[in-house]
This record gives C-alpha cells, sequence and structure tokens, in this order.
C-alpha cells in the first residue's frame, strides 16, 4: 500500500482506493494529497452515499441562482472548490448513473457545467475515489459504468482488511494507547498478554475503527489503572453481551445454589439464614453491577434503582464485611 501511495504521488493520475469499512481508506487518500505538489491545495471531501442525488449533483457541481426550488444564489461545487488540489469522492458505488455520466465528463474533458447554466468551466483537481464494494461486481449487476471505472481505476490501492494484518494489530493497539493517554491526561498502560492474546484471535469485523473505539474503551474503564481484560471485556462484545451477571435461567440458578450452600456451609445461626443470604445475593449483585459500570457509582446505582448514598452505604458494609 505504502509503496504504490508513493508511486502515485507525483503523478495527476487518478486513483481508486478498495476496501472494508474501517480500513482507513480516507487515511491513504489525505496522505496522497499531502505528499504531493497539490499539498499545498485544497483537500475536499464528498461522502456520495450520504446525500441524495439532487443533493449531490449541486454539491459536486455547484449551481446558478434559479436552477431549482431553493437555488436562491449561483453556488460553486466540490470540483471547483478543490481546483488546484485534490477531491475525495468517497462511497463512489452508490453514485446514480446519471451522477456517473457528469462525473466521467469532468474526468475525461477536466471541466464542467454547474446546475442550470450552460457556461462551460475548466477545473483542475485531482481525483482520488474510494468504494467498500467491488465495482467489477456493480459493473457486472448494472449498477456502475465500466468507461468511468476505467477513468477512475488508473491506480488501484487495496487496503486488506485488519484480519489479514495480523501483524498490525499490536502496533496499531500501542498506537492509539498513546494517542488516547494523551488525550485523557492519564498514563500510558502496556498491553497484558491476555489482551494481546484476544486482539489477536478477534476477527475485526469493524477493522481499524474498531479496534480504535475498543482501545479508547480500555482506557476510559480502566483510567489510571492497568488494563483489564475482565474489567474493559474481550473485543467484539458489547457489554451487555459480555458483562459477567449471569443472565440465562440456568447461569442464574446455578449461581444461586452456590450462594445458598456457601451461605448453609458456614452455618449461621437459628433464624438468621433468610438474612444472610439476602445479604449474600446483594453483595454479589452489588459487585456484578459496579464491574460492568466500571466503579461509576452513579451509573450502577441507576442501573440497581437504588439512591447513590444508598449503594455507597452498601459497598462500605461490604468492604468491612469481606475484611
Amino acid at each position: 500500500v505504502y509503496e504504490r501511495a508513493r508511486l502515485v504521488v507525483p503523478t495527476r493520475g487518478s486513483v481508486l482506493i478498495v476496501g472494508e469499512n474501517g480500513t482507513g481508506k480516507e487515511l491513504i487518500a489525505k496522505s496522497i494529497h499531502d505528499l504531493s505538489s497539490r499539498r499545498d491545495g485544497p483537500y475536499v471531501r464528498v461522502n456520495c452515499g450520504a446525500l441524495h442525488e439532487n443533493l449531490l449533483e449541486s454539491e459536486l457541481f455547484g449551481h446558478v441562482k434559479g436552477a431549482f426550488t431553493g437555488a436562491i444564489d449561483n453556488k460553486i461545487g466540490r470540483f471547483e472548490a478543490a481546483h488546484g488540489g485534490t477531491i475525495f469522492l468517497d462511497e463512489i458505488s452508490s453514485m446514480s448513473a446519471k451522477l456517473q455520466v457528469k462525473l466521467l465528463r469532468v474526468l475525461q474533458q477536466r471541466e464542467l457545467e454547474r446546475v442550470g447554466d450552460s457556461r462551460t468551466i475548466k477545473i483542475d483537481a485531482r481525483v482520488v475515489a474510494a468504494s467498500n464494494q467491488l465495482l467489477e461486481d456493480e459493473i457486472d449487476a448494472g449498477r456502475f459504468r465500466d468507461d468511468l471505472y476505467y477513468r477512475l481505476n488508473v491506480v488501484p490501492i487495496y487496503l486488506p482488511p485488519l484480519r489479514e494484518r495480523g501483524e498490525d494489530i499490536i502496533a496499531l493497539a500501542n498506537h492509539f494507547l498513546n494517542h488516547y493517554s494523551k488525550e485523557n491526561h492519564c498514563p500510558t498502560p502496556d498491553l497484558p498478554r491476555e489482551l494481546i492474546e484476544q486482539m489477536l484471535s478477534h476477527s475485526w469485523p469493524g477493522n481499524v475503527r474498531e479496534l480504535e473505539n475498543y482501545i479508547e474503551r480500555a482506557l476510559v474503564l480502566c483510567h489510571g489503572r492497568a488494563l483489564n481484560l475482565k474489567q474493559i471485556g474481550p473485543p467484539g462484545r458489547s457489554a451487555k453481551r459480555w458483562r459477567s451477571v449471569p443472565t440465562g435461567t440456568d447461569e442464574v440458578d446455578t449461581l444461586i445454589q452456590k450462594i445458598v450452600a456457601s451461605v448453609m456451609q458456614n452455618a449461621p445461626e437459628e433464624g438468621d439464614l433468610h438474612k444472610a443470604l439476602i445479604e449474600r445475593v446483594e453483595r454479589e449483585l452489588i459487585a456484578q453491577v459496579l464491574a460492568e459500570c466500571g466503579h461509576v457509582h452513579v451509573k450502577a446505582a441507576k442501573m440497581l434503582g437504588i439512591n447513590r448514598n444508598t449503594l455507597h452505604k452498601k459497598t462500605d458494609e461490604n468492604s468491612r464485611s469481606s475484611a
């Protein structure tokens, strides 16, 4: 990827970056711009999948006053705004057939017409497009023009998913640890071996973006302390799924049976069995909910449905009884 990007930097050739969501397509596009002779020019990003066709046409090519309802003034488009620089067209595969034709002309003639205008405007902007779909498949399905594909695909760059780049996982994790430690004003913790093993075995369907979010969550939950897998949970699982509070009927029954057996084994005085059992169950519940909430008492009290002061009192009592 680096070699291909370096080769395209000094040229005017269009670039097509293909990769799953979260692999870093825009980072590569921005790097190509920053390293090129166009670095002092504008870098303009357009998400083609985020706008309706009519809005996208106006955004890309601009419009003149009165071109349509709401066009109260002339407006330059993103291509004009990117003159002398780079325009990054993200999610290019979502572009309609009508806009594909207009884009093809811009790539071929390096000129455009604003919506509602007949005047031709010359533009000089390098086009870097990105897609999370293989455009060859979109062509076969009749959703993408093959001539536009050939214009965009002058220099293709494929970004492999994180699951195919296992050697990058720990390097990226350490990078995000350093970044978010500085951002949160806390010491940079080490990655414990058990956490490294979990990260290397995870498939990372959200790719680098998922890894970044996971590391940020780990730092938030273990702020100023060593990273703890039990505290933050394995990657790829929501708090609801990885929390240690049992949710299934069988798990709850098993836990209750263990608590009852433990309480009875300690043989409380006659008449105290019910009280001892309730206190033990409450202690277990509070400990589990606090762990899930990252020991944030306000959040734990809300989940338990009790007052925060009551929770503080009960945790103090549990600490004394454990001691």
